[in-house]
């Protein structure tokens, strides 16, 4: 059994979609709130799309649904910047440094699964995607994603850093 509500709040310019799915004793509640933001170098916005699934199975795995035959039990928030290759890369190095020193702060995060770090030297990319389990991350939602609003400060602050942006998105290994 499946029930699918829509609703469309105009004056925040938001949809939310929720599914409801029954089969026999297993109940699960999927929640898809798309917001029409751009990312912007000059603010911190929030995520564009979440998927928080409700239910949690007897083996203790979370597992939501996107679409038939496409589901996940991790999300991951990236942190992404450009750095430059001035000054002998100085502003790559000087955002390493930023990583770790939140790395701690990172891993300690209730869910928590796994950081990683995505350097591009032809794109002069710099990522941090961390990976949590889908029944822990609407928790880290609500404390802000913590630590990031302080590293994201950090690398802001670096001279040579552009281009400050934030994604949440579902994970998996295929």
């Amino acid at each position: 059994h499946n029930t699918t509500t829509t609703s469309t709040n105009k004056k925040r310019r938001k949809i939310k979609t929720t599914t409801e799915i029954e089969e026999g004793n297993t109940k699960m509640t999927m929640s898809l709130l798309i917001s029409p933001f751009r990312h912007t170098s000059t603010r911190i916005l929030p995520a564009t799309a979440r998927y928080l699934p409700a239910f949690t199975s007897s083996s203790n795995r979370t597992m939501g649904t996107i679409a038939e035959g496409v589901e996940f039990d991790t999300v991951a928030r990236e942190w992404r910047c450009k750095w430059s290759g001035d000054n002998d890369k100085k502003s790559l190095v000087e955002a390493q440094k930023a990583l770790k020193e939140v790395l701690a702060d990172i891993k300690a995060v209730d869910g928590y699964k796994k950081v990683d770090r995505v350097v591009c030297g032809g794109c002069l990319d710099f990522k941090v995607i961390t990976s949590l389990g889908a029944d822990k991350f609407g928790a880290w939602e609500e404390a802000k994603f913590a630590p990031e609003e302080a590293f994201l400060a950090k690398i802001k602050a670096i001279d040579g850093i552009t281009t400050v942006e934030t994604q949440t998105y579902t994970i998996m290994p295929m």
